[in-house]
């Protein structure tokens, strides 16, 4: 079954880090990949710009209506994902914890639903 894990962090947290701090979150992000794409269970994965760079579209009557940013301010934002087929629940459970990012922020684990489109 696929599961999309949504990483969310605190953009602040990533802002205070230095290069070479990012550079090593970066390669575990990499080595994860690895492992998960050997056993058959990696689909794809991508680091997302901040909120802040994010418009909202809504349409409303007919009519689009486009903001900056995201619906709603929260400290904790999306920055990234992975999709992956694991066999279940608990086995994206085991892979959203080995995320590096799990241990600043949290992992959203939604299980995709395949409606044909």
């Amino acid at each position: 079954m696929q599961y999309l894990l949504l990483l969310y962090t605190d953009p602040e947290h990533w802002a205070a880090k230095s290069e070479a701090e990012i550079a090593a979150v970066v390669a575990k992000h990499g080595k994860l990949i690895e492992e998960l794409e050997a056993g058959g269970k990696y689909l794809s994965s991508n680091a997302l710009e901040w909120a802040g760079a994010a418009t909202t579209v809504r349409v409303r009557e007919g009519r689009s209506l486009v903001t900056d940013g995201p619906f709603a301010e929260t400290r904790e934002q999306l920055g990234g994902y992975y999709l992956i087929d694991a066999k279940d629940l608990d086995d994206a459970m085991a892979i959203a914890a080995r995320i590096p990012d799990a241990g600043v922020g949290g992992v959203e684990i939604r299980p995709v639903k395949n409606v044909g489109l």
